[in-house]
Order: structure tokens, then C-alpha cells, then sequence
């Protein structure tokens, strides 16, 4: 198949593989983060880290917009779906995502209306069709799917709904970043940037990366060769002792980024002040919300949230995994307690999430996966 086939090609891997071990210093360790959730699922269903001297190390970072919504957000969505005459919309991924009292699954089960959407275009429509009822979407994703929450907006406003409205959480991903570079816990030799958020932001707001923490960062696809060219980039910065941001993707990401969609999401979107990050904390200027303009299509000053910090259960590590400090195996839950279909942690529950990676293509301890690379 064009353009797939091309970048899963067995021999240009082989080749790859070995201008990378080509590249690696003897006796030094190389650490690298793929910020993106998606790159996770590549590197470990195509068994990229069997093409990787044993001296580079990938850890996982905070692109998984599910993986990252903190317990006390879940409660406040079930909060919102409680209320009379509301019907709640969601996208796929966040139905199973745990609340401290369950999840969107388990708050239907006890009679809410929580209604899985492909789209938010899909919510609009539900609120054409229930005029009585209140219709809630819960937007959630980096800026990858801000655009799409943005320009249902302008479109409820031009149609003039007024039983529609967002309970926005999308994030952003530069304050992630930041903060994980800014953490004690990791030591980083360089970055795979995100490929699907660079669609929209391009890579110019990477660039403070490598001028003021002298690390490299490569835009990365999703395809194994485009890992590991990702993977060979970082290494040729590094053996020649550069610090850039390049962008490997270029077949998707332009340099400048999406300038119709950015400006669509400055049109009806600011910066909060905070956001609490699951495993990250509160970072400053990391998250989205309504415009003062937009307050009526606002479900957070609609309705009257409790607006609780919620601790995550103490067994579940997923904040440790999501700054790259663990390893999904090395959790004390992951594959007994913690399961895709039992799971406690956010980690276990997306397709973006680095614990149901490693679950789902069998990666539950490190002398399994030596002994499944083994000839």
C-alpha cells in the first residue's frame, strides 16, 4: 500500500538500525522522550526498541490528552451530566477514564446520559435534534483537536443554539514540556516532538528546547522508519554536538504550523491562568477556555462545578510513567490490578496510553521483552 509499505520496509530498518549504532558513543547512555502517545504504540507494536543498541533508552512523555485529565475533572464532567434534562457527549477513550466514584460507563449505569461523539460536530447535532435537553460536550485533546472544538462554536453561534455548550479541557503541550524539562526526576539527551500536534503549531514553539536547555528535538511521524530516522537525527545532533529542532515530518507538519486553525482557537479560546496535569501537577498557562465571548456556550459557568482535587489512587503510578521516571512494567498494579478492561489509571485506558502499549503487544517485564528479541 503506497505510503504505508514505504515506511515499514524490513531492509531500510536494518540499515537504519545500523547507522544508528554507528552513531552511539561508547560507554555513553542515551536517553530519549517521545512526547507523543502514538509514537509509543508504533515503537512497541513494530518492536522498534529491538532495532536500538542497548544503550538507548525511549521513556514515555505527557501526550496523551487522556492520560492527563486528573480525576477531579472526571467527577466534574459527571457532575455536569447529573444535572436535569442534560445529555453529556464524550469522545470514545474518555468512557472508561476513572473518576473517584467510576467512570462515564459507570455513571450511565446509575442513569446519566453520557453519549459517545466521533466529533463535536456530532454534540451540534444532538442538540438540534433535543431541543428540551441540554447538550454538553467535553472537549479534551492538545491542539490537535482544539481547532475542531473552535469551530463548533462559531458554528452553534452562527445557528444561534442556545441548548449547547463545551466543558473544555483541551491542553496545551510547550508548558508539558517545560515542566518535565524543569523536573529533577529525568535526565534527557533529546526529544521526539509530536507529530500530530505540530500539524497545528508547527515547530517553531519547540525552539526554546534546544536554545535554552540544549537539548535536540525531531519532529517525528508515526511510521517505524519515521522513528527511527527520528531516532538517527537526535544521534547525528548529538555526535556533532548541535542542539536544534528539525522536522522530519515534513511530508505533514509545516514549519509555521496551521495558521487558519490557530487562529480559529485564538478566536474563541485564552489561556487559563493553571491546570492540574495528572502526574505533573498545576502548570501555569497549559490549558484552554471559553472566551469571555463565548460564556454562553461555557458549561463550566453554566453550571456549578465542585471543582475538587481528587488524589489518584495510591497503587496507581500512571504520573511517574507519564514523566518518563517509570517504566509501565515497573508499576505495582500493571497487568494483575490494572488492566485495560479493569483499569485503574488513565495510562491503562487510552489507545494513546503507554500502559495499554505496553499490555497490548505483550511488553509486561524487561526479561520478556529481551527473551521475545532473543534469535
Amino acid at each position: 500500500m503506497r505510503f504505508v509499505d514505504e515506511y515499514r520496509d524490513a531492509d531500510k530498518a536494518r540499515a537504519l538500525s545500523a547507522q544508528i549504532a554507528a552513531l552511539c558513543e561508547p560507554g555513553r547512555q542515551y536517553k530519549f522522550m517521545e512526547v507523543c502517545g502514538g509514537h509509543t504504540h508504533t515503537i512497541y507494536k513494530h518492536g522498534l526498541e529491538d532495532y536500538l543498541p542497548e544503550n538507548i533508552t525511549l521513556v514515555h512523555g505527557p501526550g496523551c490528552p487522556v492520560c492527563v485529565i486528573p480525576m477531579g475533572r472526571i467527577d466534574d464532567a459527571i457532575h455536569i451530566a447529573r444535572q436535569p434534562d442534560v445529555l453529556m457527549t464524550s469522545f470514545g477513550d474518555m468512557m472508561r477514564v476513572p473518576g473517584s466514584g467510576g467512570s462515564f460507563f459507570d455513571s450511565n449505569a446509575e442513569g446519566t446520559n453520557i453519549r459517545m461523539v466521533y466529533s463535536p460536530l456530532d454534540s451540534l447535532k444532538l442538540a438540534r435534534q433535543n431541543p428540551d435537553r441540554h447538550v454538553v460536550f467535553m472537549g479534551i485533546g492538545f491542539e490537535t483537536t482544539a481547532p475542531s472544538t473552535a469551530m463548533t462554536l462559531l458554528r452553534a453561534e452562527q445557528e444561534g443554539l442556545e441548548n449547547f455548550s463545551v466543558f473544555c479541557n483541551h491542553v496545551t503541550v510547550i508548558p508539558a514540556i517545560k515542566a518535565i524539562l524543569d523536573s529533577p526526576d529525568l535526565r534527557l539527551d533529546g526529544f521526539l516532538g509530536p507529530g500530530h500536534v505540530s500539524t497545528v503549531i508547527g515547530c517553531r514553539p519547540y525552539e526554546f528546547i534546544a536554545r535554552d536547555y540544549g537539548k535536540p528535538l525531531v519532529v517525528s511521524g508515526f511510521e517505524p522508519l519515521d522513528i527511527l530516522e527520528s531516532v538517527y537525527r537526535l544521534l547525528r545532533q548529538l555526535a556533532e554536538g548541535r542542539s536544534e529542532v528539525e522536522n522530519q515530518y515534513t511530508r505533514v507538519v509545516p514549519w509555521q504550523g496551521n495558521r487558519t486553525a490557530l487562529d480559529v482557537i485564538g478566536r474563541t479560546m485564552r489561556l487559563r491562568p493553571y491546570f492540574e496535569w495528572r502526574g505533573l501537577g498545576f502548570i501555569s498557562h497549559s490549558a484552554l477556555r471559553l472566551r469571555d465571548e463565548y460564556a454562553r456556550f461555557d458549561a463550566e459557568r453554566i453550571f456549578e462545578l465542585p471543582g475538587l482535587r481528587v488524589a489518584d489512587p495510591k497503587s496507581c503510578q500512571c504520573g511517574e510513567v507519564l514523566k518518563g521516571v517509570l517504566k509501565p512494567w515497573e508499576c505495582k498494579v500493571f497487568g494483575t490490578a490494572c488492566t485495560p478492561e479493569t483499569p485503574i489509571g488513565t495510562c491503562m485506558v487510552s489507545p494513546e496510553g503507554a500502559c495499554a502499549a505496553y499490555y497490548n503487544f505483550g511488553r509486561f517485564n524487561r526479561e520478556r521483552v529481551k527473551e521475545a528479541s532473543a534469535p
